[in-house]
């Protein structure tokens, strides 16, 4: 476990930021197995101990860097939508096709074991995006109501999760937009019960 310390902190900011760059940039050189604390500890020139005051291990911080990056870019293509409509789910599909093909940039070499290990938390990311569009008082009013939402929730989140994680995989063969643009009538009828 991670001591905490006052995340509010400059230095403990600014200690988290080299650290988290010291990971980028070893993650384009090595694969992450082969990438060690002392590695990155070396390179934000740092010493272990400083490294385990911030993260528990290597896991911890590229999940750090990965929510960071995902939260980056999906706050981008969300900011000004207030409720859960056509637009706002294309503009979500759109964040996590981003997501992924930058995920193969930053993750030049071939690090797909990496994808698996934060996949669930990348689309209880995106399941929280959604619902927190949601009415909650109509949910908590209608106990049939917020299974429907959660389950259609789920299924939306995993599917777009799903659909860029391919679309990627396979090449980028057509652009994000073009993807969405075609995909979005099988996201939307799968949304049907968010949207209400």
């Amino acid at each position: 476990m991670t001591i905490k310390k006052n995340e509010a902190d400059p230095r403990v900011i600014r200690t988290r930021r080299l650290l988290q760059d010291a990971f980028a940039s070893l993650i384009q050189e090595k694969d992450f197995e082969s990438i060690t604390v002392r590695d990155i500890a070396e390179r934000a020139t740092v010493n272990r101990a400083t490294f385990y005051a911030h993260f528990v291990d290597k896991f911890e911080i590229l999940e750090a860097r990965l929510m960071e990056s995902f939260m980056t870019i999906i706050n981008r293509r969300i900011s000004g939508h207030e409720v859960l409509n056509e637009e706002t789910i294309q503009s979500i599909f759109l964040g996590v096709c981003e997501f992924h093909k930058g995920l193969s940039t930053m993750c030049k070499r071939r690090n797909t074991s990496l994808v698996p290990v934060f996949e669930i938390q990348i689309k209880e990311k995106i399941q929280t995006i959604l619902l927190s569009f949601i009415d909650k008082d109509k949910m908590l009013s209608n106990p049939n109501a917020q299974f429907l939402i959660n389950t259609a929730s789920i299924m939306l989140s995993w599917g777009m999760y799903g659909a860029a994680y391919v679309w990627n995989k396979e090449g980028c063969l057509i652009s994000a937009e073009s993807f969405v643009k075609q995909s979005l009538p099988l996201v939307m009828n799968g949304a049907k019960e968010l949207l209400g």
